[in-house]
């Protein structure tokens, strides 16, 4: 008998680590004392200028449609900023799309590019919706894998081996989802110079590009040249920088003729993104100023979280973990102890109480994720149900 449901439904994977935040939040729900560490989302809530400036749009009646690429005086300043602070080249209104979400900017850049047959070159470890999103466009994702010895990072060499003329497209996630490895210049221009010799398309999705340390900058390989501008499309958003996760503000800057295709699709998918949620993305554009204090004092939340993570999980026998450079997660490898990603977080989650995502979900397998996006609490009252864990296998 025909499935009642579509070939799309039938082929895609729900999200694992919005399963198991989902878990956690039940278990907590349910009066257990759970340690979630499952959720990319900041702990921070929006900065209340931000939120005000919604609220004024609301009383001032900015409730209706606007056009389908997004509010024009947002899509201008988000044109400036790309400009003036990502140094990419005479970037105009035209060339900025604000979307339902930094995910959904992703899946309107594969719509845009990717037809049936496509293959799209994902590096692994990867976040978790991008090959589901290649799929349901159409296309085939391919996966090339860099574990903790090359910190993660893939390289000219390691996509070489991936290429088949089919090739259409590469993936680059810097700061990175799952891993927390930011991409040097250097290192970007090998990925660029592949790219521009094989005639690719590079996703360059920097939705942590605020969320760096150790002084380490996060560079849009958009902004290495004017030819690589011509085939980078950088996808972003407010989610992560500003604490908006609610709020579903993405953005994508995106060549002439992309960006008009993507502006296409949005009218006939969803029209525009919230009116009066971007009166509060642009506000948080138009206050430097103020968006930066907020910024900066996450960033030291953030930093002091990463190193208790970082050398806590170090201390433990049998767990090694990569300094992470950016975004607000650690990727510690448990291999030592025999067991699956899978059943590793499992029975971690059963015996102590600890919900992580298992690396499996991010293409991974010797690895497991912690977001440090909670308490300094949470993570001490972690690492010790962690280390007992890890000491009974």
């Amino acid at each position: 008998m025909d499935s009642r449901l579509s070939a799309w439904a039938l082929n895609v994977s729900p999200s694992p680590t919005l399963a198991v935040d989902a878990k956690a939040k039940a278990l907590k729900a349910a009066g257990e004392d759970v340690c979630g560490f499952g959720a990319g989302e900041p702990d921070f809530d929006t900065p209340q200028f931000i939120k005000d400036a919604c609220v004024k749009a609301i009383a001032e009646g900015k409730t209706k449609y606007i056009p389908a690429p997004g509010l024009p005086a947002l899509r201008e300043a988000l044109a400036e900023y790309y400009t003036e602070k990502k140094g990419l080249k005479d970037i105009k209104f035209s060339n900025i799309i604000v979307s339902p979400g930094g995910k959904f900017s992703c899946y309107l850049a594969f719509l845009a590019t990717i037809s049936p047959m496509d293959e799209v070159i994902i590096p692994a470890p990867y976040w978790v919706s991008y090959p589901e999103m290649v799929k349901l466009a159409g296309g085939k994702p391919v996966f090339v894998y860099a574990g903790d010895e090359s910190d993660f990072k893939i390289n000219s060499a390691i996509l070489e081996k991936a290429l088949t003329p089919n090739t259409k497209m590469i993936v680059l996630t810097t700061p990175s989802n799952p891993t927390g490895a930011v991409y040097t210049k250097e290192e970007l221009q090998d990925i660029v110079d592949f790219a521009i010799k094989h005639d690719l398309y590079i996703l360059a999705d920097e939705i942590y590009e605020s969320l760096v340390y150790d002084g380490v900058e996060a560079i849009s390989p958009a902004s290495l040249s004017s030819e690589a501008q011509s085939r980078v499309i950088v996808t972003s958003g407010f989610s992560k920088s500003y604490a908006m996760t609610g709020w579903r503000l993405g953005t994508i800057c995106a060549p002439d003729d992309i960006a008009k295709a993507v502006a296409s699709l949005q009218s006939q998918i969803c029209s525009n993104a919230t009116t009066f949620a971007q009166y509060g993305a642009l506000e948080a554009l138009k206050r430097p100023d103020l968006a930066s204090e907020a910024l900066s004092k996450m960033i030291v939340q953030f930093d002091r979280r990463r190193l208790m993570f970082y050398e806590g999980l170090n201390s433990i026998k049998g767990v090694s973990c990569r300094r992470p450079k950016g975004a607000f997660y650690v990727f510690p490898n448990i291999s030592s102890f025999g067991m699956s990603s899978a059943n590793f977080c499992a029975k971690l989650l059963e015996d102590e109480l600890v919900a992580v995502v298992p690396g499996s979900a991010f293409g991974s397998e010797p690895n497991i994720r912690f977001s440090y996006a909670v308490s300094e609490q949470t993570i001490e009252k972690g690492l010790e149900r962690f280390a007992r864990f890890c000491s009974k296998l």
